[in-house]
């Protein structure tokens, strides 16, 4: 007995060793130093080591955490506009700092794991990052803004003091999922990639000279966008493309308010924002991502009933893919589009063809007039009419060579070509290709 109980003492002891070696060797950051400049590459390298690879600044300072950690003592009063961070403007090294010690110490909420959706995200409410790039942050259930159920209890002044201001903001590749950000001021944000999953945004503004960019945005059935502003006063609305719409409710927007989207501004700017000539190649290529920007947009609102506003921004994507067929040099197909803009306005200006009708008819009609032997002007009206659908002439009055059968035979050609072309734009205009 003896003998077996020396055996599993040294084994109890082996795995003893063993297993703080184990967790030694599972927290490497207690043993790790901060770095003692403010080389950014060495935090980023730091902060990957920690496994917060989302931390991208120098740590800042005891004496500013210590204020920020006051500052986090503060209790909200939704009646006196009182909240942590109100009126205060942040940096991105503050907002990792906070999101780094959130909720004791557990960090920010991971979106991805469902039982961490019951906690409460940062309270940035009233706070000011303007102008702060917030890029890759992970910012879930961020409180930006009231709840709908205080939002429908608050006066005007309240929702105004609780909304975070984000104006020109970078926040692409963020992850804002189930966010609060009811009249946030989101003027000009960069959304870029951003995942937007269960934010409410009720009446949160997105315009600006350079309205928000949602490129790549990710959203849900579960997105609230009612009510948000979307279009600047010049009605040049917010810059879309590949936007991931996932089923959210486009009707609660006021699409009739935007006219052109950014990207068309974007393409037709002969410099990028940074005062740089654009090259050639890079005009090209934003011209083409402006027409298929109206085309993804055109589809979605059909797909939600708004055929109304689907229509107006299809009709903008056919339009700028004749300037992409003028660059491209594809002169025939850049003819072929100008006929089929003045003839039916690609589909969606029907009027176009009633007046090319009217055209073509006065035109004939003054041409049977000055014939000789001449027509009267309501005999030449009444030939052209019904020469323009095909009936010109009867095997009667047909005479080869005859100037008005000569005349007549044209028109035929000329209303066949315009009722054929009218159709076909229709159809595809109404039932796609």
């Amino acid at each position: 007995m003896s003998k077996q109980h020396s055996q599993q003492s040294v084994l109890q002891s082996i795995f003893t060793i063993l297993t703080r070696r184990v967790k030694r060797s599972a927290q490497p950051t207690s043993h790790l130093q901060h770095p003692t400049t403010n080389d950014r590459d060495a935090w980023r390298t730091y902060w990957k080591t920690c496994g917060q690879s989302w931390r991208t600044e120098p740590e800042i300072d005891p004496e500013r955490q210590k204020f920020l950690t006051q500052r986090l003592g503060v209790v909200p009063n939704i009646e006196k506009g009182i909240y942590p961070f109100k009126e205060m403007k942040l940096d991105r090294a503050d907002v990792e700092w906070l999101l780094a010690t959130h909720d004791n110490g557990q960090g920010p909420i991971n979106w991805d794991d469902e039982h961490q959706r019951s906690r409460e995200g940062l309270d940035l409410r009233g706070a000011d990052l303007s102008d702060t790039s917030l890029r890759n942050l992970p910012l879930a259930k961020l409180q930006g803004g009231l709840t709908r159920d205080n939002w429908s209890r608050a006066t005007p002044e309240q929702r105004h003091m609780a909304a975070i201001h984000l104006e020109r903001a970078i926040l692409t590749y963020a992850h804002l999922e189930g966010s609060i950000l009811t009249h946030a001021h989101l003027q000009g944000v960069d959304l870029g990639v951003a995942h937007l999953e269960g934010i409410d945004a009720l009446e949160a503004h997105f315009e600006a000279p350079v309205p928000a960019n949602f490129r790549g945005a990710y959203f849900d059935a579960s997105t609230k966008l009612d009510s948000s502003t979307i279009a600047n006063d010049k009605h040049v609305g917010i810059r879309l493309l590949d936007v991931r719409w996932g089923d959210v409710n486009l009707t609660g927007l006021d699409w009739s308010s935007v006219q052109t989207l950014y990207n068309e501004h974007h393409a037709q700017s002969k410099a990028t924002s940074d005062g740089k000539l654009k090259s050639r190649a890079r005009r090209d290529r934003d011209y083409r991502e402006a027409v298929r920007a109206y085309r993804q947009l055109s589809v979605g609102l059909q797909q939600q009933g708004l055929n109304e506003d689907a229509a107006r921004f299809a009709y903008r994507g056919q339009k700028l893919q004749r300037v992409v067929f003028r660059r491209q040099g594809k002169v025939g197909q850049y003819l072929f589009s100008w006929f089929l803009f003045l003839l039916a306005g690609y589909g969606y200006k029907p009027w176009h063809s009633f007046l090319a009708y009217l055209l073509v008819i006065g035109a004939f009609m003054v041409i049977y007039h000055l014939l000789d032997p001449p027509l009267a002007w309501t005999e030449a009206f009444v030939v052209s009419m019904t020469a323009f659908h095909g009936r010109g002439f009867s095997p009667s009055t047909f005479v080869p060579g005859d100037p008005l059968s000569f005349v007549s035979a044209a028109e035929a050609f000329v209303g066949l070509v315009i009722e054929v072309t009218f159709i076909a734009t229709l159809t595809q205009r109404f039932f796609g290709r």
